[in-house]
């Protein structure tokens, strides 16, 4: 297949990816405690999240800080890592699922943060959670087309909001069972905030070279998760299955277009649960240990699951190893991609 369903890359390379971790932990426990009534009026168990989702804490930002403070955070360190100073960054991606608002775009705020140049062209690229993986095909796609030196991606999602108002509605007496259900994976999410540098691989040969990717979409599936700023409705067992099956699709298309994937040595994931991360080990048909976990102690963490995972995993992957990304987003869509450490 040709056009937007697959890309390649010659002169993309990863600089530095990071992780900020939100500082204020927060237990599925606790939620438990907040939601204790509504379970024994509806007959439900409490430690549902932890017990089918696998998810024992999350992370949430200070009230103080909003989503361009914690993505410029990232942003900042990433820079320092990869050597960059920020006037020669060309090109700004903010792929958060969370905003401050419909507009300005994030990533003027964090623009503005970093001191970035006039000439950094800077935008938004938002797609449930698999915005960071597009935005990686579209940087890589100006890098070599000579456009842009240097693209830097940012990402910062934080659920306290959400998860506030979501835990108050599910304490109230008129609470059911079939919202909780309902609300569910809400209570799955979590905050941190994830960034990458991109080069050129001609100039940089201590990078990571980014090959290239695939892309699938089964939007027939977009009624299965909806959300605004103030409440998530996901039918959790379908939007699972058929994520999983997208997924499956998109792997054995990257297969039959002769990339050699099946061997490598780590799978980043975008991490909703123990048992999605179980699934999809078994759909691309590799160990379970091939897949990092951070879902556990930070919970989904939307677009910034991806390169927050990758960043944990950093001083494990030796160089030369290969890194195929599996990203996949309410819609559905997935996106896969290649680096090699």
């Amino acid at each position: 297949m040709t056009g937007n369903a697959t890309y390649e890359l010659k002169d993309t390379a990863v600089l530095s990816v990071c992780a900020v971790e939100a500082p204020v932990v927060v237990t599925s426990e606790a939620f438990d405690e907040r939601l204790m009534r509504s379970y024994e009026r509806t007959g439900l168990k409490p430690g549902m999240v932890e017990q089918l989702a696998g998810v024992r804490e999350r992370r949430w930002w200070p009230e103080d800080v909003t989503f361009a403070d914690a993505a410029a955070m990232a942003g900042a360190k990433a820079l320092a890592e990869a050597g960059v100073d920020p006037s020669q960054v060309g090109l700004l991606i903010n792929t958060s699922v969370c905003r401050d608002g419909i507009e300005p775009a994030n990533a003027a705020g964090v623009h503005d943060q970093l001191g970035l140049a006039t000439s950094c062209l800077n935008f938004d690229v938002t797609n449930a959670c698999l915005g960071f993986l597009n935005g990686i095909q579209l940087a890589g796609s100006l890098i070599d087309s000579g456009q842009v030196e240097y693209a830097l991606l940012v990402d910062a999602e934080g659920l306290r909001g959400l998860q506030e108002s979501t835990l108050a509605r599910l304490a109230q007496d008129d609470a059911t069972a079939e919202d909780l259900k309902l609300q569910f994976a809400t209570l799955t999410l979590g905050s941190g905030s994830a960034a990458m540098v991109l080069g050129r691989a001609s100039e940089h040969p201590e990078g990571h070279r980014v090959t290239g990717g695939v892309s699938r979409s089964g939007t027939q599936h977009k009624d299965l998760c909806w959300a605004d700023l103030t409440q998530m409705r996901t039918d959790s067992r379908a939007l699972f299955e058929a994520g999983i099956e997208l997924a499956g699709q998109t792997w054995q298309d990257a297969l039959a277009e002769g990339r050699e994937w099946a061997d490598a040595d780590w799978f980043i994931a975008h991490q909703t649960s123990v048992v999605h991360l179980q699934a999809m080990a078994k759909v691309v048909g590799v160990p379970d240990e091939k897949f990092p976990k951070t879902v556990p102690t930070f919970g989904n963490l939307a677009s910034a699951a991806v390169p927050f995972t990758l960043a944990k995993q950093v001083p494990m992957i030796k160089p030369g190893q290969q890194v195929i990304l599996l990203g996949i987003g309410s819609g559905l869509n997935t996106s896969f991609a290649e680096i090699i450490w």
